[in-house]
């Protein structure tokens, strides 16, 4: 039998991925999320595929996944709400509250969360806090409002940086910037994300406060916890 400490992170990422499959209704359409987690999670969606609809995708990258393993996959306007939704997280407090965004994939992801009935959180303990904003906080932002954003962040005691790839600013799945902002404290996710909503030029901030998490399939040294929020 395994031992706990023989359980890589990648391991548990294999686990909490296979465990999510309790929550894909016979028949149904599921929401699928982003990153490494979730991509354990489509590959064990697989075995199952010919007993489900099909899939409602939050990236590029894991519409490709799905259908290089024969998985249909549905665009969001075709469907009114979803069973569930499961996906990863970079932060989840003790209410289910996340931080999400490090793959980029943020906007789509609160769009896919937002038609859900539950939110299955799917990450390995590394991943739990006492209080969201240790990970830089993703916000995708219009391009020509991303000064204007960091300087707000900035007035909140945040550092906002551009986030680049090959030496360019990254563009998202929507052709949008994104900042990571670290030095904040989020205690209050609500309010928090309600206000930064509100600024002008930001498409999504990457706190997952109104579309948290129902349940957190958490990967230990001891297995997978099933935490209900």
């Amino acid at each position: 039998m395994t031992t706990p400490q023989t359980f890589s992170q990648d391991t548990l990422k294999t686990l909490v991925g296979q465990a999510a499959l309790h929550y894909v209704e016979a028949g149904g359409i599921v929401g699928v999320g982003t990153g490494s987690t979730v991509n354990k999670f489509i590959d064990a969606l697989a075995t199952m595929k010919d007993r489900i609809q099909g899939a409602v995708s939050s990236s590029e990258a894991s519409t490709q996944r799905l259908r290089s393993l024969g998985i249909p996959v549905l665009d969001a306007a075709q469907v009114s709400s979803l069973p569930v939704y499961i996906d990863g997280a970079d932060e989840i407090d003790g209410k289910g509250y996340m931080i999400k965004g490090g793959g980029a994939a943020l906007t789509r992801e609160k769009i896919v969360a937002a038609l859900a009935e539950r939110f299955v959180c799917i990450v390995d303990a590394s991943k739990q806090v006492q209080a969201l904003g240790a990970f830089p906080l993703p916000v995708e932002v219009i391009p020509m409002a991303a000064a204007q954003i960091a300087r707000r962040f900035g007035q909140m005691g945040g550092t906002a940086v551009l986030r680049e790839q090959g030496g360019q600013p990254l563009r998202t799945d929507n052709g949008q910037h994104i900042l990571d902002v670290t030095g904040l404290r989020i205690t209050d996710p609500l309010a928090f994300e309600s206000e930064v909503n509100q600024w002008p030029g930001v498409v999504t901030v990457g706190v997952f406060a109104h579309q948290k998490a129902s349940i957190c399939l958490l990967g230990t040294a001891q297995g997978v916890q099933t935490i209900h929020y």
